[in-house]
């Protein structure tokens, strides 16, 4: 656990996705440093088309490793702009970088606060030594 990291400026969902606000009403969606590594190698995401819509919670895809598939869910809601087509040739961008190349989707996010409910690296990480 003391090897994973747990960056400043993400908000992290009980199930693992993290939220990274761009400023502009947007955010970045992807997995966190925990689940990569509870995973294993990466072989196969699937992920939503654009314009896609998902709430907070909902399933948006899933992620396909040596040891199982795992469903994807939102950590906040909104719609689909674009998701991180590299993953389709090198998924293991996943396991290397989850916070950076990693990255999973592009949303914009819905009207309300579900990033508020959401939780910073430290509470997190409080959550998994549990």
């Amino acid at each position: 656990m003391s090897e994973l990291t747990f960056p400043d400026g993400f908000l992290f969902h009980p199930e693992h996705t993290w939220l990274r606000m761009n400023g502009d009403g947007t955010a970045h969606v992807g997995i966190s440093d925990f689940a990569q590594d509870q995973l294993g190698e990466v072989a196969f995401v699937d992920l939503p088309v654009p314009g896609a819509a998902f709430e907070a919670g909902g399933e948006f895809g899933a992620v396909e490793s040596i040891k199982a598939v795992n469903s994807l869910f939102m950590p906040a809601g909104g719609t689909v702009l674009a998701v991180n087509e590299a993953l389709s040739d090198d998924p293991s961008m996943v396991n290397t970088a989850p916070y950076t190349d990693g990255w999973m989707l592009h949303i914009t996010l819905a009207p309300g606060d579900d990033a508020a409910k959401l939780m910073d690296g430290d509470t997190y990480k409080t959550t998994l030594d549990q």
